[in-house]
């Protein structure tokens, strides 16, 4: 299991509805911005890159997913700087791969 629901559950103080909102907001909105940023790095929009980067890291933080962050983080600075766009290529499967495994974990595990 690549995801702790630690920092979810400190938040929701026991109310499981939260727990089970917030995996579902996460399974709705990353897959979504995921595809978005695989499209912007076809496109070489460092915009959209960054933009997307940016809102993915939370989403994964809260899952306390550390090194996905890490390269959420690393693809966000890489894209708000127009650094090298094969840098950011070169980062950007782990983050995929990461996204995808939680993902379908989530899925299984909440039966959602």
């Amino acid at each position: 299991m690549i995801y702790s629901l630690d920092k979810i559950k400190e938040m929701a103080d026991g109310d499981e509805d939260f727990v089970v909102s917030v995996i579902s907001v996460f399974l709705e909105e990353v897959p979504r911005d995921l595809e978005g940023l695989e499209k912007a790095l076809e496109t070489g929009s460092y915009e959209e890159v960054y933009q997307l980067a940016h809102k993915i890291k939370p989403n994964v933080d809260i899952l306390g997913m550390e090194q996905t962050r890490a390269a959420a983080l690393e693809i966000e600075t890489l894209g708000k700087s127009a650094a090298n766009m094969d840098e950011i290529r070169n980062v950007f499967p782990s983050l995929k791969k990461d996204i995808e495994q939680v993902v379908s974990e989530l899925k299984n595990d909440f039966n959602i």
